[in-house]
């Protein structure tokens, strides 16, 4: 019994391992596939059809190129089911990874590694968002960089947009919305992660902004109140008005 549980667990780590790395080259073949991975070709082909019976990979065949006898090329890709399946695995990894740092190093040091990752997504709206440079105030009014910010957001898949609230009033503002939040579960344990997120919006829009509600928190959508009223404080950092918008941290 025991060495049929030990063959089976086997099995299971092997099959994760031909997902994962269909994932990083699918469409990919079985026989490239057996020889990235050192496996036997018929040792491939079991995990490939048992993932395929799973719904988590699937064939498409690739016109133009031979499998050999004449036959099309049979090449395996994830599908959206295999997609979540993965993304499920890693978030446990994270999530024990995250846990282990707290138990051993405390709140500060989860802190700085959510401040770590808060630096990539830093990183990747400066390359959207022409604007954004480190102790520069980005260009336009409040409104205007939200809706830059909202597109660029989009554009790494949080599925973001903006909302106004309270037009006509003293104290109008906007709400953007982030329909996607790609480190939701890790979030629901470690908020640490959006508050750092947090700043990253702030920083861009110059303006002191507030979260109403998080995927994380059992919302619908990531809500973030951003101030636009023309009676806010000047920028931190820019010019005494911004088309006299702006706000306080």
């Amino acid at each position: 019994m025991a060495a049929a549980e030990s063959a089976s667990s086997e099995d299971g780590r092997t099959r994760q391992r031909v997902l994962g790395f269909v994932l990083d080259q699918g469409p990919v073949s079985a026989s490239s596939l057996a020889k990235t991975m050192d496996l036997t070709a018929a040792a491939v082909r079991r995990h490939l059809d048992a993932l395929e019976a799973d719904g988590l990979i699937e064939v498409r065949t690739l016109t133009g190129q031979k499998a050999g006898r004449g036959r099309p090329a049979r090449q395996y890709t994830v599908t959206a089911e295999g997609h979540a399946r993965i993304s499920h695995t890693y978030d446990e990894l994270a999530l024990d990874l995250l846990t282990f740092l707290r138990e051993t190093g405390g709140d500060a040091l989860v802190g700085s590694f959510a401040q770590e990752h808060a630096g990539k997504l830093r990183e990747s709206l400066r390359k959207r968002l022409d604007d954004f440079r480190p102790g520069e105030p980005a260009q336009g009014t409040v409104a205007e960089r939200s809706r830059r910010l909202a597109r660029a957001l989009a554009q790494e898949g949080y599925a973001a947009s903006t909302t106004p609230v309270a037009a006509g009033t003293p104290m109008e503002a906007l709400q953007l919305c982030q329909g996607h939040c790609p480190i939701q579960h890790v979030a629901e344990r470690f908020p640490e992660f959006c508050e750092a997120e947090l700043e990253v919006i702030s920083e861009y829009l110059g303006v002191d902004v507030r979260r109403l509600s998080t995927l994380a928190g059992g919302g619908h959508v990531c809500t973030t109140h951003i101030p636009t009223s023309a009676l806010a404080r000047p920028l931190l950092g820019g010019p005494a008005s911004d088309h006299n918008q702006g706000g306080s941290r």
